[in-house]
């Protein structure tokens, strides 16, 4: 196969200054130069041309759709608007958030998976090591920042996001900006209310203002305060624009009001439906390849639906915003053994340790199932079809092509090695075959749940060949460009995923298991009473049906390329589980919002997760912020002093009770005593602490009020009123051992 790699442009008909001249603009930067200044001035030494071509990818449009069907997505940087004859690097694309997409990469877990980490010193090192993979395989951006909040747990990208909850989302977000910023620009993603996935291309999403800035902006302001340089819109539209054109989030929201000072960049391909309209609105750069500015935007000029203020105002976003980044990055360039090297491989081994959250873990024969001890086991049964499947998450834009994947069974195995335990395993996932097995061994392990092919993005060759999409491509003008259109448009034809590698599963129809993995796990559980359940997953999965036939149930995730050593580590008990719930798990599917994957309309309000279950008088079957642990805590000693006025510093003393070393999440909720929100509970902050078996440590959380307050329109900010406030330390969202005081707040 040809590798479609992009095209490159002989020099434009101009004078031709030196190819150095950003990188001595940069200099200049760097010792203290305005970088407005100095995009002005390299702006003014381009021509036509090299201005327009600031606002679109490189690459000629059909070329780059015939690379993505028949070569693959992100094999190279995407690069959008370089100048090589001023040295302008221009935007030089890498997908996320798993990690690298270019290379063989190290595929660390989801981010749903790291969110359950609750532990953003330890989002900062992956942040870091991502930004060094993509830099060392040659980009300088990094499109996997994505903190859409998923207001219903069926959303097909949830994988892809760390949290239902904005402060997580935020702070999650902040901490992997963070890390990639030392290497690459951090683009937040997907600007706004982006989390349906069939349905993107077409649903509209009406809301309040007061509900959009509230709940479902708050940890976009809190990423674009800690400085990401980009943000990218998102296909579906708002109030009836299009996230890509409107006005009111790209430049009311974004510019005017939190003052973001970087670029808007569109979803790729589909995501912008007028160019000079989008334009006028405040979408920088057309992202990934030459299409609809490339072909419209001069006639757009000439119309006037568009002005040359608009280009120069969006040009000069772009180029400011890598005069500062090329300014402030790491000067040492990362050496090209860093992908996938033993350091950042054993941090994926971590953070999938980290992650796994223990749902259930009953006591047979007098003490708790987990952790085995291989020790006191002559056999393991490890059944189930994804038991030895590279399960590591969807096959969309996201996914990380790694060297190898550990499975479960691999890991189990190598973990047993020399042991002397015998190892009875069947991935066919024959019910009969499963319950013999277990039924003639020590104890059995389960792994059940879901793959690519129930949740994840979702391009199949029907969408991507919808007739109001096909509109958005340029026309093919040459033989060869019509040769690779027709090319490209007879693999749509045919079925094939634009961005995956197999069949995308788009948003899952269930939030139950497979009617085949409940069967199983019924007859493993009946055949043997040590069993263990294992889900790979990324949303909630309802267990309300079955979870009390077995003694021990593990949220394993999309564990990434580690993903089998660090299952057996937490099995067999070198490491001790701290993984805590980033949304709660429903008992019900009606314990949640309406959701429609097909809908072309919906509204989106402030009534999801635990803030809906509490108005219908429900309980969730496991809450936000649970995970059970080998060792045991015990929280004591609450101070709580003002910050600022809309923030409060939570002091909680953190004893181990237990006999084995931990981390342990303290958890900051909050409540108003008055008002009509009065008694609805939203977290406020969380910190991760370590401890040796038997140690205490004094514990101190930053906690914002903010979410207990209410959007002002006139000044368009969240203001938080005088009152009182009840503050909780807690192990989980309505912990019964929780600490809790009431505090007079002065407001803001």
């Amino acid at each position: 196969m040809t590798l479609h790699r992009p095209h490159t442009e002989a020099a434009p008909d101009a004078a031709s200054p030196a190819p150095k001249t950003f990188t001595q603009a940069v200099d200049r930067v760097r010792k203290g130069a305005d970088p407005q200044s100095e995009a002005q001035a390299l702006y003014a030494k381009m021509t036509v041309s090299e201005r327009l071509g600031l606002l679109d990818g490189d690459q000629p449009f059909w070329e780059g759709m015939l690379s993505l069907v028949e070569d693959g997505y992100n094999i190279y940087p995407y690069v959008m608007g370089a100048v090589d004859r001023l040295g302008v690097p221009g935007v030089r694309f890498a997908d996320g958030p798993r990690g690298s997409v270019l290379g063989h990469s190290t595929c660390f877990p989801v981010s749903m998976a790291r969110g359950a980490t609750w532990d953003v010193g330890l989002e900062e090192k992956v942040g870091t090591a991502i930004g060094q993979e993509i830099r060392a395989l040659g980009a300088n951006f990094f499109g996997g920042v994505c903190i859409n909040l998923p207001r219903h747990p069926a959303w097909g990208r949830v994988q892809e996001t760390y949290s239902d909850q904005p402060v997580i989302l935020g702070e999650m977000g902040a901490a992997l900006t963070r890390g990639i910023q030392h290497h690459a620009m951090a683009c937040a993603k997907h600007f706004a209310l982006n989390s349906m996935e069939n349905a993107r291309f077409s649903v509209d999403v009406t809301i309040d203002e007061a509900d959009l800035q509230e709940t479902f902006l708050p940890h976009f302001k809190r990423v674009i305060d800690e400085g990401a340089f980009a943000v990218m819109s998102s296909y579906n539209s708002v109030n009836g624009t299009w996230s890509g054109q409107n006005a009111n989030l790209l430049t009311n929201t974004l510019r005017d009001t939190w003052h973001f000072q970087g670029f808007v960049i569109t979803d790729f391909i589909w995501g912008m439906r007028d160019g000079g309209k989008a334009l006028v609105a405040g979408l920088d750069v057309e992202a990934p390849m030459r299409q609809q500015r490339g072909e419209r935007l001069r006639a757009d000029l000439d119309a006037g639906k568009c002005g040359w203020a608009d280009v120069e105002r969006a040009a000069l976003r772009i180029l400011k915003t890598q005069l500062r980044f090329y300014a402030e990055r790491e000067q040492a360039e990362p050496a090209a053994s860093v992908v996938a090297s033993v350091e950042h491989v054993a941090l994926a081994r971590e953070v999938a340790g980290r992650s796994m959250v223990l749902l259930r873990n009953e006591k047979v024969a007098g003490r708790p199932l987990l952790p085995l001890n291989p020790a006191k086991l002559a056999s393991l049964a490890v059944v189930g079809r994804l038991c030895d499947t590279a399960n590591t998450g969807d096959l969309g834009s996201s996914s990380v092509r790694a060297p190898y994947v550990v499975t479960p069974l691999a890991g189990l195995t190598q973990a047993l090695a020399g042991s002397g335990v015998l190892v009875n395993s069947d991935a066919s996932g024959d019910v009969a075959m499963a319950a013999a097995l277990a039924a003639t061994s020590d104890a059995a392990v389960v792994v059940v749940g879901y793959t690519s092919a129930d949740e994840g993005e979702f391009v199949d060759g029907s969408v991507a060949s919808r007739a109001d999409l096909l509109a958005l491509y340029p026309d093919a003008r040459t033989d060869e460009e019509r040769r690779q259109r027709a090319k490209v448009l007879a693999a749509l034809g045919g079925g094939t995923s634009v961005v995956g590698g197999g069949k995308a599963g788009g948003d899952r129809l269930s939030l139950e298991l497979l009617a085949e993995d409940v069967a199983l796990i019924k007859a493993v559980a009946a055949a043997n009473p040590r069993t263990i359940v294992v889900i790979e997953t990324a949303g909630a999965v309802i267990v309300h049906d079955w979870k009390d036939l077995v003694p021990a149930i593990l949220l394993g995730w999309y564990a990434g390329m580690e993903g089998g050593h660090a299952l057996a580590d937490i099995l067999f008990g070198k490491r001790n589980p701290s993984g805590r719930l980033p949304y709660p798990i429903p008992a019900d599917a009606k314990d949640t919002p309406f959701f429609d994957r097909d809908a072309k309309a919906i509204t989106y309000d402030h009534w999801y997760s635990h803030r809906l279950m509490v108005k219908n008088g429900v309980e969730a079957e496991f809450p936000l912020g649970f995970g059970l642990s080998y060792a045991s805590y015990r929280l004591a000693d609450m101070t709580v002093e003002p910050l600022g006025r809309d923030g409060v510093r939570v002091g909680v003393s953190v004893a181990n009770t237990g006999a084995r070393a931990g981390h342990h999440v303290v958890q900051i909720y909050g409540s108003r005593r008055d008002g009509d929100r009065a008694d609805e509970r939203e977290l406020l902050g969380f910190a991760v602490v370590e401890l040796a078996a038997g140690e205490r440590k004094t514990v101190e959380v930053t906690a914002s009020l903010l979410p207990l307050g209410r959007w002002d329109g006139a000044t368009r900010r969240i203001r938080v009123a005088a009152g009182l406030v009840s503050i909780e330390a807690a192990a989980c969202w309505g912990d019964p051992d929780r600490l809790s005081t009431t505090v007079k707040v002065a407001g803001n």
